[in-house]
This record gives structure tokens, C-alpha cells and sequence, in this order.
């Protein structure tokens, strides 16, 4: 998903609903908390619109465990990417449990609109899913979504132009063929900071006086987005994957979420890999990525929290994210799902689970700032990129930035 892309889907309107009652087979692999008696009534569950089906197909299996339990998926056109918003406009007309980014969660439960996940759900998440999706979810020391899937960039390429070797490096890949990107995407390029060496809110991520930015480490990145401009094979443009598919480009970063379009384009010549390494203030270092999640959070003002956290939790379980995985490539967080042998043997996935390791990523922080930081990171970064901000400029506008993001 393109959630931390701040890419919205379309309108605010609610395009279908499914009521799945008592039918279907069940799904294994999922745990619940709760007795089977105490799960009844409806609940509704906001998806993404490109993913009503898949969850659809998943949540028939609740029927035969829950036989007083309907469950309607509904896509949202707005998407999880204005959750935050969507919720905030009326909480009680807002969905049981809607699919949330992580960046998103601070906020909301700042504002009281999503409910910690009860003790014991939270202490099997921990269990079953890896350190950086329950790190993900978690925001002031609770669980606060049931997470569903990760999310890191990774770089997908042309392997009838460049090799597996010429990929590891941005200086070869850039000196042998056209790399495609977007410049005014904070998604995409801001993690060159923390490349150079600097943290935006602290290492926890929560520690709102904890950014660095304004260093000379950050100039150091600064200069590296200036450098670009005269790198003839780096082209800035709104849309690499036309550009990839015209040929006009080689390689480019994107997400799982275009994993299955990028194949088709390619075809044949299709290859993905983690991100390079980069000339950063003399040194080679490892071109770091954003580390989202995404999973399920639950609108604290819905009356049956019992089922509502229990729905959530089935449509994350490892089955449930095994499926997904085949249906549209999400990544899974569930430690044994990312053990299947479908995920393990898609280069795609192993490139993005490498990419979740430590010094590859960081981990998106939940702090309400983050939409401070959204709005002004992206012309901070296009400005060096541009010549607009001037190198003498670069620590006068990084301070300007960190204070905005500090308070």
C-alpha cells in the first residue's frame, strides 16, 4: 500500500458492503482471547478498496468458530492513508476496525480514538510477530493495531541493463544506467538522514525533542540530494513506473504494493535487490528506507470491543497474512508466516524482509509531528535537489526544520 506515500484513493465514499454470516470453511492459524459465546453482533471492517475481496475471503472463516458474529467488509475509497483524518470527522460513525498505517497511530491514540489491544491479544502479537511490527504498532509502551503487514522500498530493476553487482552500489548503478525517482517524495528520499547518520525523534522514535537533523550530518545529506541534479543518469519525474515501462529507465524504488505490476512491465528482465549503498561525506554507507506497518486498530468508541479485537486479530493471523502474501504481496510481520515457502522463495519479499533489518531501516515513528514532518521534510529535500535552498543555506533550513517538528 501506498500509505506513507500520502497517495489518497479517491473520494470518501463507501463503495461496498459484504455481510458474511454464518458460511464459508475456517481458517487455522488464529488465535482468539475470548470466549466463543461472547463474540456476536456485526462488526464493520474498513480495507483498502483494492483488498475488499481478499478479506472477504478470509473473514467467511470466522463463521464456523462465531456463528452469531457477522462481519462486514467495506471498502473504503478514502483509504487507510486518511484514516487518521476520516476518523477524527465523527468517530461513531467510523468502522469497528479499519486498516491503519503506523505512522498514524500516535495521534489517534493521543486523541482517544483507538483502543489498546487487550493484554493477552498483545502478549501473542509480541510472540508471534517480529520486533519491528510489534515496534511498529506500539506507541507509549501498549499495542495499539494488530499488525498485518511490513513495508520497506526496495529496488527493482532491469537486469538486460544492469547486473546483480552493479546494483549494489549507486555510484556504478547510476554510472551505467537511468535510475527514476521523485524527489519531492519525503517517503522515498528522507532516510538519506539517516543514512548520514542522524534520528528524527530519538532512537525510540517518540521523543518529540529527539531530532538531529540540524548537524553536520545533515548537511552531509543535503549535499548528497545537490549532487544529484548533476548526475545525468538520475531522472526526477512524478511517475518512475512510466518511465520504467517505456524503457526510458532501468531501475527505480517502489514498494510490495507494485511488486505484481513492476513483473508485468518487465517481464523477463525483472530483478529486485535491497536498496545500494551511497557516496554520503566521503564513505560508503547503506542507503536506509522507511520501515512502515500496517495492520488494524479498533475505534475506540465501538460498544463490543470483545469482537471487534478478536476480528481484527483473526484478519492478521499467519493464514490470514499467508494469504495475502499470494493474493497481493504483502509482506507478513507473523514470524512462521514469513517461514512459508511461498514467502521465503519471492525475491521481492526476502529483499523487503532484508530491508527490515537493522541498518538497512527505520522503523516509521507514531508521533502526531508526523504531519509537520510530511508537510515540510519533502521541500527541505527538493530544495537541495533543485538548487532552490543553496549550500550555504543547508543548516539555517535544516534548523528551521527541526525546530518545526520539535514542538
Amino acid at each position: 500500500m501506498k500509505s506513507w506515500k500520502k497517495v489518497a484513493l479517491g473520494g470518501a465514499s463507501v463503495l461496498a458492503v459484504t455481510t458474511l454470516a454464518a458460511c464459508g470453511n475456517s481458517t487455522s492459524g488464529s488465535k482468539t482471547s475470548s470466549s466463543s459465546s461472547d463474540i456476536k453482533g456485526t462488526v464493520r471492517v474498513y480495507v483498502d478498496t483494492q483488498q475488499k475481496a481478499t478479506y472477504e475471503s478470509i473473514a467467511k472463516g470466522m463463521s464456523a468458530k462465531y456463528p452469531d458474529l457477522t462481519v462486514k467488509v467495506i471498502a473504503n475509497a478514502s483509504g487507510s492513508a486518511n484514516a487518521k483524518t476520516d476518523i477524527a470527522k465523527d468517530p461513531s460513525k467510523y468502522a469497528d476496525v479499519f486498516a491503519v498505517p503506523n505512522d498514524q497511530l500516535g495521534d489517534m491514540a493521543d486523541k482517544g480514538f483507538i483502543s489498546p489491544i487487550q493484554s493477552k491479544m498483545a502478549s501473542e502479537v509480541k510472540s508471534d510477530s517480529t520486533d519491528t511490527a510489534y515496534a511498529g504498532m506500539s506507541y507509549k509502551d501498549k499495542l495499539y493495531a494488530f499488525p498485518g503487514s511490513t513495508e520497506a522500498q526496495v529496488l527493482f530493476y532491469n537486469k538486460s541493463k544492469l547486473t546483480a553487482d552493479d546494483v549494489k552500489t549507486w555510484d556504478t548503478m547510476t554510472s551505467k544506467a537511468v535510475f527514476a525517482t521523485d524527489f519531492t517524495n519525503a517517503y522515498n528520499f528522507y532516510p538519506v538522514f539517516f543514512t548520514a547518520g542522524t534520528t528524527l525523534f530519538g532512537t525510540s522514535g517518540e521523543d518529540v525533542s529527539g531530532t538531529d537533523v540540524a548537524s553536520e550530518n545533515g548537511v552531509k545529506a543535503m549535499q548528497w540530494f545537490a549532487d544529484q541534479k548533476s548526475n545525468k543518469n538520475v531522472m526526477q519525474t512524478s511517475n518512475a513506473l512510466n518511465q520504467l515501462q517505456s524503457g526510458k529507465a532501468s531501475a527505480i524504488v517502489d514498494g510490495p504494493w507494485d511488486t505484481a505490476n513492476i513483473k508485468k512491465i518487465l517481464g523477463d528482465n525483472y530483478a529486485v535487490a535491497p536498496y545500494p549503498t551511497i557516496t554520503i561525506g566521503g564513505e560508503q554507507k547503506q542507503l536506509q528506507a522507511f520501515q512502515g506497518v500496517k495492520g488494524f486498530a479498533i475505534n475506540s468508541e465501538t460498544k463490543n470491543q470483545a469482537a471487534a479485537q478478536t476480528v481484527a486479530q483473526y484478519l492478521t493471523s499467519e493464514d490470514a497474512q499467508i494469504k495475502l502474501f499470494k493474493a497481493l504481496g504483502n509482506v507478513p510481520t507473523n514470524k512462521d508466516a514469513q517461514e512459508n515457502e511461498a514467502v521465503k522463495n519471492d525475491d521481492a519479499t526476502k529483499a523487503v524482509i532484508t530491508m527490515s533489518q537493522k541498518g538497512y531501516s527505520v522503523v516509521m515513528p507514531k508521533l502526531p509531528q508526523m504531519a509537520t514532518f510530511w508537510n515540510n521534510s519533502a521541500p527541505l529535500i527538493n530544495g537541495a535537489y533543485t538548487g532552490s535552498i543553496k549550500p550555504a543555506d543547508f543548516s539555517a533550513q535544516l534548523q528551521k526544520f527541526q525546530d518545526s517538528i520539535s514542538k
